[in-house]
C-alpha cells in the first residue's frame, strides 16, 4: 500500500486534501489504492483521529508506516514552515508530490519545481521558471517569461504578469497586481511582502512589506 500525506490539518489543509483526493481517484493518476492521510508534526496536539474522513497521523507514525511509498505535500502557507519541514524529512523515506486542480491550466515550456499546490482556476501560461513548494491559490495566474524561487505563496487572485523575477520565500496577498514592465523586469526580492489589493509597478527591496494606499473611507479621523 501507498500512502500520501498532507502535511497540515488548518485551513488550507483542508482546501488542499480534496484536490489530492480528486486526483488521487482519477484515472490516469495510477493511486486510486492508495490511502490520503493528513499529517501534523510531532509536537502538534492532535484534537481528533479524522478530520473530514481522512486520518490525522503524526509525523513519526507517517514516517514509520509500514508501507511500500511514502509521498507528501505540505499545506502550510508559512513559507519558513514549509522549508523547515520540507528539509526535515529524509528523502529516502518520503518524497514530494504536487497537488494540482482538475481545473488548473498551464500552457507550453514550464518548469514548476517540487510540491507546488495548484489550486482550483489557478493559470500558468508559457515559459515561466517556478521553484520548490510553490503555492498558487485560487483564481491566480501567472503569465510568460516569469521566474518564481522557492516556497513563494500567491494568496487568492494574484495577477502575475510577464517577465516578473519574485525571489525566495515571497508572500504575495489576495487581489494584488504585479505589472508587466516595460522597460525591464520588476524583481520582488525575497522575503517581502506584499498586501492584499496592492498593485506593483516597481520593483520591491528584499525584506520589504508593501501595502496599498487606505482608500479614504479608510483613513483615521483628523484630531
Amino acid at each position: 500500500m501507498k500512502l500520501f500525506g498532507i502535511v497540515g490539518a488548518g485551513g488550507f489543509g483542508r482546501e488542499v486534501m480534496p484536490l489530492a483526493r480528486q486526483w488521487m481517484q482519477s484515472p490516469h493518476s495510477g493511486e486510486q489504492d492508495a490511502e490520503l492521510v493528513f499529517v501534523v508534526e510531532n509536537d502538534y496536539p492532535i484534537p481528533q483521529k479524522q478530520v473530514n474522513g481522512h486520518r490525522v497521523l503524526s509525523m513519526d507514525e507517517f514516517l514509520s508506516a509500514s508501507v511500500a511509498e511514502r509521498r507528501f505535500n505540505i499545506a502550510i502557507g508559512n513559507s519558513a514552515a514549509r522549508e523547515r519541514i520540507a528539509n526535515s524529512i529524509p528523502a529516502d523515506l518520503a518524497t514530494p508530490f504536487s497537488v494540482v486542480a482538475a481545473n488548473h491550466v498551464s500552457l507550453d515550456n514550464n518548469v514548476i519545481g517540487e510540491g507546488a499546490v495548484l489550486c482550483s482556476f489557478s493559470h500558468i501560461t508559457s515559459n515561466t521558471k517556478i521553484g520548490r513548494y510553490f503555492h498558487c491559490n485560487m483564481y491566480s495566474y501567472v503569465t510568460h517569461d516569469c521566474v518564481i524561487g522557492d516556497f513563494v505563496t500567491f494568496a487568492p487572485g494574484v495577477k502575475c504578469n510577464g517577465r516578473v523575477i519574485i525571489e525566495d520565500h515571497v508572500y504575495i496577498g489576495t487581489g494584488v497586481i504585479i505589472k508587466d514592465a516595460s522597460d525591464g523586469p520588476i524583481v520582488i526580492g525575497r522575503g517581502a511582502v506584499i498586501g492584499m489589493g496592492a498593485v506593483i509597478s516597481k520593483s520591491v527591496a528584499p525584506g520589504t512589506t508593501c501595502m496599498p494606499m487606505l482608500r479614504m473611507a479608510e483613513m483615521p479621523a483628523a484630531g
